[in-house]
């Protein structure tokens, strides 16, 4: 009983393993044939040839473009602000964000009674200045008379002593008439004093009178310039911005009603790395005037203005690196620009002579690039990267001549062999044909499902057969590797017996193939001629034949 237990036990283990192997030989088998299914396939035990797009390195002088971002500035900004303050009488109709005004144009009116009030007392004060200044002058005038007639007084008190002195001496006068004339002299000398003293005070008040009537000048015009800054005008033609005021609404000295900005003096600041910089400088040739030029996009579209470089920053900021640049934009380009729009600034530097442009994808970061070798084996060359523009390379220091790998894959290396794709393997024109649904279906099916065909070729093939009418050439291609792939798939299998009318109307549409290959077509007439068919076979061919 124990032996006959063990021997199923065993038998069950053998007959478990030997399903094991089945399967996974089934599944290998499967894969093969899966392998092959795809046009252009290849065998189990061949090299794989991946296809690559390549380019050729020519020699070209190309003119490097440095690419930054800035912000739109107008180096014509005003404040505008109030001189005096006082209640909004006034406003003109632009006055508000966005309002574009003409120089000289009244913007806003503040209430005129105060400053019309202080103007006429102004007036009024000039007036008794004046008014002062003529008084003063006829104190004047009187002053010296009286002085005159005091003189006079005095010179005739002075000839009176004299006389009576003269008297005395011949003994005809007295002492005391002496002494009298003595007294009188005395006084008029003294009334000359204070005549002198009174024309010293004249003077004065003429002095005082002259800086009364200045000051009251200066008030005056003080008057009637604050009348007129109650009228604040448009410097110069521009737009409106963070306007504040509103009719009626009171104001004070100084305070900020709006800004004008003029759209016809705007610039672009930008900032360039000190390598750009050193470039741009090192020709010696000043970079005042270089030509760059700023793009804004506006939904998609981009607005191109013209410009040049009109002057670098005087200093570096604090935390930042590289230089701040400056260009003056076109008047007549920029009108669609405002202040504060970020745009992409370019630059063009002094050309590169000798040099190549390839794609990016075709280098790696160490400037090594594949070639295209004896028997479309890859080769491995460095070249020198002199500038990365966007999605390609300016390389120097090449092989001219030579074709590249345009997109390096990690698949790839040197040795490798590939199969190119230039680009100008393109389908003749001149011979072109109308596809029936069924067979366009066919051909898009099998351009589809080729995994060995680069993405960019498999579009472009696509799109061509969307077309009414296809280049002839290019149908008999794919046909081509669609028979060589179904050919391989088709050998061996299983195989079954065919009618005389599905055999004919299977070799009738081989014949018919005006893609397929003559040495393909022999073939499948020579296996449809057995007495056997391969199932896979029969099963391609009624499929295309729409059966």
């Amino acid at each position: 009983m124990r032996f006959l237990t063990r021997g199923l036990l065993g038998i069950m283990l053998l007959t478990l393993t030997v399903g094991l192997l089945g399967m996974a030989g089934r599944t290998v088998y499967l894969a093969a044939s899966a392998e092959q299914g795809g046009f252009g396939g290849r065998g189990e035990n061949e090299e794989r040839i991946f296809a690559v797009n390549v380019g050729t390195l020519t020699s070209e002088t190309v003119r490097p473009i440095i690419s930054s971002y800035g912000v739109i500035e107008s180096w014509r900004t005003l404040e505008l602000r109030t001189a005096v303050g006082g209640t909004v009488t006034e406003m003109a109709d632009a006055f508000r964000d966005g309002g574009r005004v003409q120089a000289g144009d009244i913007l806003v009116q503040v209430d005129r009674a105060n400053a019309e009030t202080a103007l006429s007392l102004a007036k009024t004060e000039r007036a008794e200045a004046k008014a002062e200044v003529t008084e003063a002058d006829a104190a004047l005038e009187l002053a010296q008379d009286e002085l005159a007639t005091s003189e006079a007084q005095r010179d005739l008190r002075r000839r009176a002593l004299a006389r009576q002195e003269d008297l005395r001496s011949r003994g005809a006068g007295t002492e005391a008439a002496v002494e009298t004339a003595e007294l009188a002299l005395s006084s008029a000398e003294q009334t000359l004093v204070g005549r002198r003293q009174a024309l010293a005070q004249a003077q004065a008040r003429i002095n005082r009178a002259a800086i009364a009537l200045e000051r009251t000048a200066i008030q005056l015009s003080e008057a009637e310039r604050d009348l007129s800054d109650t009228v604040i005008l448009a410097p110069f033609t521009g737009l409106l911005s963070d306007v504040t005021a509103v009719p009626g609404g009171l104001l004070t000295t100084n305070e900020q009603i709006a800004t004008l900005i003029d759209p016809e003096a705007l610039e672009v600041a930008f900032r360039i790395s000190n390598a750009q910089f050193a470039r741009l400088v090192a020709t010696g040739q000043p970079l005042e005037g270089t030509e760059v030029t700023a793009t804004l996009l506006l939904e998609d579209i981009p607005l191109v203005v013209a410009g040049v470089v009109d002057r670098v920053d005087a200093e570096v900021g604090e935390g930042q690196t590289g230089r701040l640049l400056f260009a003056r934009l076109d008047p007549e380009g920029s009108r669609a620009l405002r202040p504060g729009d970020f745009t992409e600034v370019r630059i063009l530097e002094p050309e590169l002579a000798a040099v190549s442009v390839i794609p990016a994808t075709a280098a790696n970061t160490d400037g090594e690039i594949l070639l295209i070798g004896e028997g479309d084996r890859l080769e491995m060359a460095t070249v020198r990267i002199l500038r990365r523009q966007g999605n390609d390379l300016i390389v120097g220091d090449v092989p001219f001549g030579r074709e590249y790998v345009a997109e390096r894959v990690p698949q790839l290396g040197a040795g490798v062999k590939v199969r190119p794709v230039r680009p100008d393997d393109g389908f003749e024109e001149s011979a072109v044909i109308e596809l029936t649904p069924e067979r366009r279906a066919l051909l898009v099916a099998a351009v589809e499902g080729n995994s060995q065909m680069p993405e960019e070729v498999r579009q472009r093939l696509i799109a061509r057969l969307s077309e009414d009418r296809v280049p002839a050439d290019m149908v008999a291609r794919i046909e081509s590797r669609m028979a060589e792939a179904d050919v391989a798939a088709m050998d061996g299998g299983e195989t079954l017996t065919l009618e005389p009318e599905r055999r004919e109307r299977l070799a009738a549409f081989v014949r018919s193939s005006a893609g397929m290959p003559e040495d393909v077509k022999a073939r499948l007439l020579s296996q449809l001629e057995a007495e056997e068919v391969p199932r896979g076979m029969v099963e391609r061919l009624e499929s295309r034949m729409g059966g």
